[in-house]
């Protein structure tokens, strides 16, 4: 079977991924009892999904029991400018890198399916399952299990060769292939990524609290963002990427492959934005990760965004908001206006 990996893993960098290893589904048993301590703690805010299928994901062997191995793999980014200077421009929505360009879970599951076709192809008779975040799998852990990189103290993945800019996939299959060592923590004594965060969301090293965490806040959660944590948002209004951006490793960022991943979206005005209707917003980030949150979330965002922005000349774009249908809007509009001293 060796030689079946060497030319599975061949395969896989042809098709564009950045890099890829193996290990088997039941090698991470320790992250059942740190997703129950994540959920028991309250931690994931209201992503229930986690805690409905906890069982799951704790268990990558439990998922699909004829699995007999796991091909996790990586697929940059990187971005080619720096991802914090848009911070430094309060009339701008700050939206995380990887969000800019092509929705990422289209992309990079159709590779996986092609990188799984010709691994059938070579051993006849086998079964896989590709996965890319929809489905209750712990990439980031198993990652670290196959040598793929390691979870930093912010716990995203990142790798000596790669960074910190890049997206996981897996494999899943009844093929029995040797695995590949894990790979060790290579943070050492830093805490650039803990010391960015905005919001302190990281309670430890290693740990995360979602509920105080940007990228859930202008993503997962539903409803007002409470008022203590809507200042340090600044402008971002989609995702956040300062503990990524902070990461010494990225120096040794690997460049980005795929074309589609290129910035389409930009660092668009906040006026223009805080002006779209549901129509006008589908249309803008139609084929972006972005339309999933809607524009009622993204305009609560957006009119946070211009709270902060301490230029009065936005008073305009969130004005008319006050009288929106939603009640979480106006009332985001009414904080925006109060905090650039036009109280409605």
């Amino acid at each position: 079977m060796q030689d079946l990996k060497s030319r599975l893993i061949d395969q896989a960098l042809s098709e564009g991924f950045s890099k890829a290893r193996i290990c088997r589904p039941d090698a991470v048993p320790e992250i059942a009892a740190r997703l129950q301590a994540f959920v028991a703690a309250g931690r994931h805010g209201q992503m229930g999904w986690m805690k409905e299928r906890m069982s799951w994901r704790g268990a990558p062997d439990q998922l699909w029991p004829e699995a007999r191995s796991v091909i996790m793999l990586a697929e940059t980014y990187t971005p080619d400018e720096d991802p914090m200077a848009v911070v430094g421009l309060p009339d701008r929505g700050a939206i995380s890198v990887y969000a800019r360009g092509r929705d990422y879970h289209d992309i990079v599951k159709k590779r996986l399916k092609r990188v799984g076709r010709w691994l059938l192809d070579q051993a006849e008779g086998e079964a896989i399952k590709v996965f890319v975040d929809t489905a209750p799998v712990m990439e980031k852990p198993l990652g670290q299990a196959s040598g793929l990189g390691w979870q930093g103290k912010h716990t995203n993945l990142l790798a000596r060769d790669l960074g910190s800019w890049f997206f996981l996939g897996a494999i899943f299959t009844t093929i029995e292939l040797p695995p590949d060592p894990p790979e060790d923590s290579h943070c050492g004594n830093c805490t650039a990524c803990l010391d960015a965060c905005p919001t302190g969301a990281f309670p430890a090293p290693y740990q995360l609290d979602a509920r105080r965490c940007i990228s859930y806040l202008t993503i997962e959660h539903k409803g007002p963002i409470a008022q203590d944590l809507r200042a340090a948002m600044g402008n971002r209004i989609y995702g956040c990427d300062d503990c990524l951006a902070a990461c010494p490793w990225n120096k040794f960022a690997a460049e980005a492959r795929e074309m589609r991943y290129a910035d389409q979206v930009g660092h668009p005005p906040l006026a223009e934005l805080a002006a779209l209707d549901d129509a006008a917003f589908r249309a803008r980030f139609s084929g972006s990760p972005i339309k999933r949150v809607g524009r009622d979330r993204m305009l609560r965002n957006v009119l946070y965004a211009i709270g902060n922005s301490g230029d009065p000349a936005l008073t305009d774009a969130a004005r008319p908001h006050l009288a929106d249908p939603d009640p979480v809007v106006r009332e985001a509009a009414q904080w925006a206006l109060e905090r650039l001293g036009a109280a409605p």
